[in-house]
This record gives structure tokens, C-alpha cells and sequence, in this order.
């Protein structure tokens, strides 16, 4: 009759069922947790090697291993051996899930949902696993969501994510470029001229309405660049009078100009 084989457990398992049934048995307090120190003292090795799994994502290996022991430590305080399963098989899941949801919650750029992080992570996969049975052309969008089980539209926000990890600095020459070229330099900028454009237009109207004594001045300052004393002379009054109407016809065009420019609801909630 054949018979199952035991499996053989990894190097650095050690055999703590003992450790843990004491731990069980005691009340709490310090035997207690001493006792759960020493067994994750005596796990830590696992823990380490967890952790290496998860190297070269950007994020140090003693960063990671403080996650993967912050993991155990919580395996070791629910571990429950009456459930009849071995420490190792309770252990390794919460630990790598500890690992994930470092990465999940800490290590993007950009704040992503989780639903997306996942579609993310399974169109990876599923685009990695297409790539080495392809060769060197990439799989297409509808090969994708067939190989992943997913729709179309989630296997376009999941590449969409990918980009999202890590956000890139302004200052990054673009591929390609030998001229210190930049992405900061490819962003538009606000263009003064389009606000001139409009005032322009929207003040033509009301020039046209000014008495014509007043348009006159306008003209004479602003077109004609000349003084308000020498304005004045060719009126016939005084300076003083040249500089009330001129603040007076600029205020009254500048507020015409503003309300009309101003947001229908904007007004509508001041009449309110």
C-alpha cells in the first residue's frame, strides 16, 4: 500500500509546537511574552527569507524585513494550534500579505483605489505569462482580458496603472533627447494675450457708448500716450478734472466688463 510522504520542512522551520502549546496554556502576562519573543526570535530566518522575495522593488531590505517581522509577530499572537494546522502553513500567508500591503499602501506615487492596484497586478501577470509563450510581441488588449478572465475596459485601466507606481520628476530629460529637453518643458503656460483679447472685445461696445468728450480723453491717454496736462490744455480744464474723468470712465468700463464676465450662477446666486 503506498504510502503519503511527509513533507520536508524548510531549513529555517523549526519545530516550536511545543512553545506554542505552553503558550496557549499561560494567562497572560510576562511568561507569556517572553515565551512569544522567543518564538519569533526562532522564526525570524523564515521571515528574512520572506522578505528577499520581494527585493529589488524599490523599497530596502531592511525596510522589508521590518514589515515581514512586524508580519510574524502577528502570526505568532493569532496562531491558534487547536485548528489543527502547522505554524508554517499560518505563517507564510500572513507574512507575505503583510509584505503586499506595504507595497499596496506605502510605496505608490499616485494614490490608486485598491480595485484598481489589483487589475493592475493581474494584468502584469497575465501580460508576463502571454510575453514568454509570444516571444517578443506584446499581447493585445482582448488577449489579455481572455487570458485574466477580465474585461476589456479593466485591462485598459490595469496598463493605465502601471504607469502609476512611481511618478516621474518634471525635471527628467525625455528618451531620446540630447538638449536637456524636459517634461516640464513640454507643459503649456497660461498666454496672456487670449485674457487681452478678451477684454478687448468685450470693452469695444462700451467705448463706442462713452459721451464723446470722455472717448476723446481715452484716445488722447491711452492711444496717443499724452499727458494729462497737455490734455487738459486742448480741453480747456484743468488737470485735475482730465485725472477725475479718466478714473471715473476706467472704473465704470471695468466693472461693465466684469459682470458680464462673470459666471451666470456666480450672479444669479449674488442676486439671491
Amino acid at each position: 500500500m503506498r504510502t503519503r510522504r511527509a513533507r520536508h520542512p524548510h531549513h529555517d522551520a523549526p519545530d516550536t509546537t511545543a512553545d506554542f502549546s505552553r503558550i496557549v496554556a499561560l494567562p497572560e502576562g510576562p511568561e507569556k511574552v517572553r515565551l512569544k519573543q522567543q518564538v519569533v526570535e526562532a522564526w525570524m530566518p523564515m521571515a528574512e527569507r520572506l522578505a528577499q522575495r520581494f527585493r529589488n522593488r524599490g523599497e530596502s531590505l531592511e525596510d522589508l524585513q521590518q514589515v515581514a517581522s512586524l508580519g510574524l509577530v502577528k502570526a505568532v499572537d493569532r496562531y491558534d494550534p487547536d485548528r489543527g494546522c502547522a505554524f508554517e502553513s499560518f505563517a507564510i500567508p500572513t507574512i507575505v500579505g503583510e509584505l503586499k500591503r506595504h507595497f499596496r499602501d506605502h510605496t505608490w506615487g499616485l494614490h490608486v483605489p485598491r480595485r484598481v492596484q489589483e487589475l493592475r497586478n493581474r494584468v502584469r501577470t497575465s501580460r508576463r505569462e502571454l510575453s514568454l509563450e509570444a516571444g517578443d510581441r506584446s499581447p493585445t488588449v482582448a488577449q489579455i482580458a481572455e487570458h485574466a478572465r477580465m474585461s476589456e475596459e479593466d485591462v485598459l485601466v490595469g496598463l493605465e496603472a502601471l504607469e502609476s507606481y512611481s511618478a516621474l520628476s518634471l525635471d527628467a530629460e525625455l528618451p531620446g533627447s540630447d538638449d536637456g529637453y524636459t517634461l516640464a518643458d513640454t507643459l503649456g503656460r497660461a498666454e496672456p494675450g487670449f485674457d487681452r483679447v478678451v477684454f478687448r472685445e468685450a470693452v469695444k461696445p462700451r467705448l463706442k457708448r462713452l459721451p464723446e468728450r470722455e472717448r476723446r480723453i481715452l484716445y488722447m491717454r491711452f492711444f496717443c500716450d499724452m499727458t494729462q496736462t497737455k490734455i487738459a490744455d486742448q480741453l480747456g480744464v484743468s488737470q485735475m478734472h482730465v485725472s477725475r474723468l479718466l478714473s471715473r470712465t476706467c472704473r465704470r468700463l471695468r466693472e461693465e466688463v466684469d459682470a458680464d464676465l462673470e459666471p451666470r450662477s456666480e450672479r444669479e446666486l449674488a442676486a439671491a
